[in-house]
Parts: structure tokens; C-alpha cells; sequence
């Protein structure tokens, strides 16, 4: 399917390209950036010892053929598909998440997670910055998303790497909004399975010097005096902070070889899966252990916007992305990262209990189930109960913001951070904050 293809019922496309710009740049200043830096390592959390790993199920993927089936309801709410052990007794699984019935163990899942709309765009702008989308018709960020908030407040976690990384591309909003579109992700623009695969973005410098580098570094101090001129809002301060990253990235290796697959032993790409989804989570992988801060990965194709042929469609996405899951959860394990780097699998929302007419399910904010792993969180378990259809939750409810406020936590951020939008308005980086204390 094409990049611009819509995949949505709604009719919007995923995006591949990242815009530059300056807009909103005038947030929270150099001083307060290294405060807060410095108030998240006085807590006990270095800046260079915890990252994330986000998997967007763009489309919203059904609870029941995933981590909530219901064997014993009527067959229209249980399905067609059978449910499985999993490694940690009484604890069932749709027969597609096999190989992370196995690692449960070394997982969390939340069956309880809910909010109020049915909407694409207003959900997934809820689950990726904590707030709902106000403007239905808007296809950019009104706030902005959990990586541009830690690229601002974190940065990345060594020299020459970027903070924040979107495979293949971004997420849906998980752009920057009024904080400045310099903390938009950086972006591959390719699925890490395609052949020869490399970065056009780190790429197309090659052919410069470095001395070539250094004399474009110069022009661009050259403008230096008329530039502080004019800047009565810390936006050259803010250019010269891009600017210096740029350089590094593209004049130094650090990030070329963290981006660079071909370095992985056949074996561990084999174990991930040979597709766009293992690849793909493979490589964010290896990113945050080379210094990234927040790696995405849009783990669509076909989405999971799954209203029609739901059970075929499962078996196309469902089994490689329960392989590649499970890889990375017993990868970050063997390399001493299960501590270091939280995982989350998060949709937009569930999908309604009964099958429809074209057997499908339609789109569900009331339920919706969320997996986890790493971070040093409390693994083994499953927090929080639907009904026994699957359409409600009966235990622990609650919401994308208590998943988003775990992220924060892991990394060091605290959510009631504010910044001033367009308008001067400070905002919260989320208004609903509550932990899970279950994982805690």
C-alpha cells in the first residue's frame, strides 16, 4: 500500500514526510530546559540511563483477538479464533499472540483501558499527547506528543543521535504543536526491511567534506549579529541547538552506525521476523541502545482497522507483530536493557464487542487492552477486567493518560511540567497524572 493511501475508515493517510519549521519555538528557554534536566537527575534519573520504545497499533486493534478473549460468551462476542495458555497461570491469549503468551512473565497487560470517543483522530491524538483532539477536522497536533515533549525536556541520550526517532514514519499526531517543530521525530521514511536499507536523511550529506562542513558552519555564524538583533524570542538560541545537531549527525558516524542494521547477526533478525513490523521494532531496538530517547514504530500493514474479513486480516499483522514483540521483550532481557528501556503496544481504542455483518468489529473507545514490558515494571500480570463480553471494564478502569504518565515516570518527566503555547497559555504536559500503581 502507498504511503498516501488512506488506511483509515476515516480517510486519512499516513505521512511520511517531516516539516521544518520555527513555529512555536518560543517555549521554555535554554535555563529552564537544563533545570528541568537537572531536576529529573535529582530524582535518581540520569539523563543517559532510560528511553522508550512506542508501538502504535494505528487503526486500533480488537481486545478480543488479542489479550481480552471470551471463550465462554456467545459466539457473535467471542469469535472464531480459540484462546491459549499463557506463561502465567489462569491468564488466556487469542491464539495469534502465541510467542507473547510465552513471555508473559515478562510482561504487563492492562485490560481496563478506556475513554469516551470512537474517533480516530480525536483517540489517537488522546493516547499519543494525553489529550483529546478538539478539532476533528485537524490533521496536526494540538498539543504535543510524548517524543517532542522528551526531546525538549530530555534530548537524546548520547552525542550525534536524535531524541526522538518515528519508523517508518511518524505517528499520527506525534508532532511537536506549538513547541516547536524542531522537536518533530526523526524519521526513516523506509520500513528497515527493504532491501539494502539505509537512511535517506543521514545519507545524502555523505558526499561532503568535512571541511566543506565547517565552511557552512561558519556562513551560518556569520549571521550571527543581525540575527541577535531581531531575536527577542530565543528562537536563534534554538537554531543554533539544531544546527549543532544537524552537524553531528550528519558529519559524524554515531548516528549512521546506530541506524545500520546490517551490523545485527543474521540470527537476530531472523528471530525478529523478516517483515516490516520485525525489522522495524528490531531496529528501534538498537536505537535506543545506541542513545535515542523515544523511538515510535507504526506498526501498521494491513492497519488494525479491522470492520471487515477481521480474522484474515489478523493473521496477516497479528502473528508477525506477536513474533517481533516477543523478540524485542526477550532481547531487551538478554541485554541487560529491561530496566533501561520501557515498552508499550498501544492502540487508539478496542473494537466493539459483537462482530458485524462484513465480520468485523467497529471502533470501541469504551474498552481497550495495552501491553507493557520492561522499565523495571511489575511484570506477570494482568491489571484490570472487561465485562464478559468484552465491552466495558468491571475492574481497575483506566486511561491513556495513566499509560502515558508510566512513560513519563520511566523517563524522568514530570507531567505537571508546564509550557506556554501560542497564546501564552501555560499547559500542562498532562492534566490527568495518576500512576498505575499496579506496575509500580
Amino acid at each position: 500500500m502507498s504511503q498516501r493511501t488512506a488506511e483509515f475508515c476515516d480517510g486519512i493517510s499516513r505521512r511520511s514526510v517531516v516539516k521544518a519549521g520555527l513555529t512555536g519555538l518560543m517555549g521554555l528557554s535554554l535555563p529552564d530546559i537544563l533545570r528541568l534536566k537537572a531536576d529529573a537527575a535529582e530524582r535518581g534519573r540520569s539523563k543517559q540511563d532510560t528511553a522508550v520504545i512506542f508501538l502504535e497499533l494505528a487503526g486500533g486493534p480488537s481486545q478480543h483477538e488479542t489479550y481480552d478473549p471470551k471463550p465462554n460468551a456467545p459466539s457473535e462476542y467471542r469469535g472464531p479464533l480459540s484462546p491459549i495458555r499463557t506463561a502465567v497461570p489462569g491468564v488466556q491469549f487469542s491464539e495469534f499472540m502465541q510467542e507473547q503468551a510465552r513471555v508473559l512473565d515478562k510482561m504487563a497487560i492492562i485490560r481496563s483501558i478506556h475513554h469516551d470517543s470512537g474517533s480516530h483522530g480525536t483517540s489517537s491524538h488522546l493516547t499519543q499527547t494525553g489529550y483529546y483532539l478538539r478539532d476533528r477536522q485537524n490533521r496536526e497536533n494540538e498539543m504535543p506528543s510524548i517524543g517532542c515533549i522528551t526531546s525538549k525536556v530530555r534530548g537524546s541520550n548520547a552525542e550525534g543521535i536524535p531524541a526522538y526517532v518515528s519508523l517508518p514514519r511518524d505517528m499520527r499526531f506525534g508532532r511537536a504543536a506549538w513547541l516547536g517543530k524542531g522537536y518533530n521525530s526523526f524519521i526513516t521514511a523506509r520500513d528497515a526491511d527493504a532491501k539494502n536499507f539505509t537512511v535517506p536523511n543521514l545519507t545524502l550529506l555523505r558526499g561532503l567534506t568535512a571541511e566543506r562542513m565547517q565552511d557552512r558552519k561558519a556562513l551560518l555564524k556569520g549571521f550571527d549579529a543581525s540575527r541577535k538583533i531581531i531575536d527577542n524570542n530565543g528562537v536563534g538560541e534554538a537554531i543554533d541547538q539544531y544546527t549543532k545537531e544537524a552537524f553531528e549527525m550528519v558529519s559524524g558516524d554515531a548516528a549512521r552506525n546506530a541506524f545500520d542494521l546490517s551490523q545485527e547477526d543474521e540470527k537476530t533478525r531472523d528471530r525478529y521476523g523478516r517483515t516490516s513490523f520485525g525489522q522495524n521494532i528490531l531496529l528501534a531496538r538498537r536505537l535506543v541502545e545506541h542513545g535515542v530517547t523515544v523511538a515510535s514504530v507504526r506498526v501498521t500493514g494491513p492497519s488494525w482497522d479491522d470492520h471487515r474479513d477481521l480474522v484474515k486480516r489478523m493473521r496477516e499483522k497479528g502473528i508477525p507483530y506477536d513474533r517481533a514483540f516477543a523478540a524485542l521483550v526477550e532481547d531487551l532481557h538478554e541485554r541487560g536493557l529491561d530496566k533501561k528501556v520501557m515498552v508499550v503496544a498501544m492502540g487508539e481504542f478496542g473494537r466493539t464487542p459483537k462482530f458485524n455483518k462484513t465480520a468485523g468489529r467497529d471502533h470501541w473507545g469504551r474498552v481497550m487492552s495495552v501491553a507493557l514490558a520492561g522499565g523495571g515494571i511489575k511484570t506477570g500480570q494482568v491489571i484490570g477486567a472487561s465485562d464478559d463480553q468484552g465491552g466495558t471494564p468491571t475492574d481497575a478502569p483506566y486511561r491513556p493518560e495513566n499509560v502515558l504518565a508510566m512513560l513519563y515516570r520511566h523517563l524522568g518527566i514530570d507531567p505537571a511540567t508546564t509550557f506556554l503555547d501560542h497564546s501564552g497559555r501555560p499547559r500542562y504536559i498532562l492534566e490527568r497524572r495518576e500512576l498505575i500503581t499496579e506496575l509500580i
